[in-house]
């Protein structure tokens, strides 16, 4: 079974049980009878609890490395004359075998029953650990998709199904169980083809093996590093095609926890550049992720630590375009996208997103312009107003002028005439 989904912590699920009484009315009780009576008729108030989650770029950004219910016959009876024709021994079957499972999440989505207990809560597995389990996979239909005699996966990193990932953490050392789940915390709407298919309903029959703690990151060597970092970064990529874009982030941290830390072994020329290289994916995609999820200053941040390696980096500077224009810079965001589309001027998807950018940034603009012109009072006519004449608007001014200039020539006319 590929690996599978991420984990979360355990609710408490508290069942109620009441027993009925029922006395003849014509039958007189016994005082030994009338006593074990009294103590049925207690049950009636009792509550037991129980303890218990590379290819192309698309437009949005995508990742470095992708690949790319039986008819039911109406009753007759009333419930009262069902509830007096119930075989007693068949109501308490029903109610112990209710017990048996565990509502994990409290929404009967995700129960856990124990097939074969194991040694004891204190051997339950903690997150960070390493766990081995023998897993069984089988559809509604009854037919198994997977049968792993030994899977090992980190607790709580998320490389499993969620069902497999929050059960397991529930599970004792030895211990059998069986797992029923919604899709939704296995392979939801996409599943897992072409055995799985979508929205499938699956039960998993798990025995937990082992329990170790988790590697100390600073004795692996260089390929076990990069091993691991990959196993990361690969879980990363199933969860982002799945649209899960938190998990997503949350694998691809994980996977540049590893890379990032330091180390007691040396690594080779070859190993370090490996190990680069993952670190730009496992940014890039997380800068997509971030961007799916409207976290613009954390992709921004994705996409300039990639910057920082690989100036030229055409996905860093494609998605810190984006999130330049996401955040209302477009003129910086213009400016990105142009030194990404002359780095790669084939590039349809670059050249889509900066003429949307472009037409929003002149439209911008255009807006601001005319906002300025009404602020001063320089406002154009309107559509209504009919056009004025050349001379509709000085005349006042020319009329001014010209009585100007006729009383400049008669006062020369008096001053001369004086003289």
């Amino acid at each position: 079974m590929a690996s599978a989904d991420e984990s979360h912590s355990n609710v408490e699920d508290i069942t109620e049980h009441q027993a009925v009484l029922d006395i003849p009315h014509d039958q007189s009780l016994s005082p030994e009878n009338e006593a074990k009576a009294k103590d049925r008729i207690s049950l009636l108030d009792s509550t037991e609890d129980f303890e218990m989650i590379d290819n192309a770029e698309e437009e949005d950004g995508d990742l470095s490395d992708l690949p790319s219910l039986e008819d039911v016959k109406k009753e007759t009876t009333s419930p009262r004359e069902e509830a007096s024709n119930e075989d007693p021994s068949q109501t308490a079957q029903t109610n112990e075998s209710e017990e048996e499972w565990l509502d994990v999440l409290g929404n009967e989505n995700l129960k856990k029953k124990v097939l074969i207990p194991g040694k004891g809560p204190e051997s339950r597995p903690l997150k960070g650990q390493e766990v081995t389990v023998r897993l069984k996979v089988i559809l509604e239909s009854g037919v198994v998709v997977d049968d792993r005699e030994a899977l090992t996966f980190t607790l709580g990193d998320g490389d499993v199904i969620q069902a497999l990932d929050l059960c397991v953490q529930l599970m004792e050392l030895g211990e059998t169980a069986l797992i029923e789940s919604d899709a939704k915390y296995c392979y939801g709407t996409e599943g897992r083809s072409p055995e799985i298919p979508p929205n499938a309903t699956l039960t998993l029959e798990v025995s937990l093996l082992e329990t170790q703690d988790g590697p100390d990151l600073e004795l692996l060597s260089g390929q076990e590093k990069l091993d691991l970092a990959n196993k990361k970064r690969e879980r990363g990529n199933f969860y982002y095609q799945q649209a899960n874009y938190v998990f997503a982030i949350n694998s691809y941290e994980i996977a540049l926890k590893i890379i990032n830390s330091s180390s007691k072994v040396e690594f080779s020329p070859e190993e370090e550049a490996e190990l680069l290289d993952v670190k730009i994916k496992c940014l890039n995609n997380l800068a997509a992720a971030q961007l799916k999820l409207d976290h613009f200053e954390a992709a921004l941040k994705s996409c300039n630590v990639v910057l920082e390696y690989q100036p030229e980096n055409i996905k860093a500077l494609f998605r810190k375009g984006k999130v330049l224009a996401q955040q209302g810079e477009y003129s910086e965001a213009i400016v990105i996208l142009r030194k990404a589309l002359k780095l790669e001027p084939a590039n349809k998807t670059i050249h889509a997103e900066l003429s949307k950018l472009v037409k929003i940034h002149t439209d911008q603009k255009n807006v601001e312009t005319a906002m300025y012109k009404k602020m001063l009072g320089n406002v154009g006519p309107t559509a209504k107003s009919t056009p004025k004449s050349s001379w509709s608007i000085p005349w006042k001014w020319l009329f001014g002028a010209t009585a100007i200039a006729i009383g400049g020539v008669a006062l020369s006319v008096v001053i001369a005439a004086r003289n």
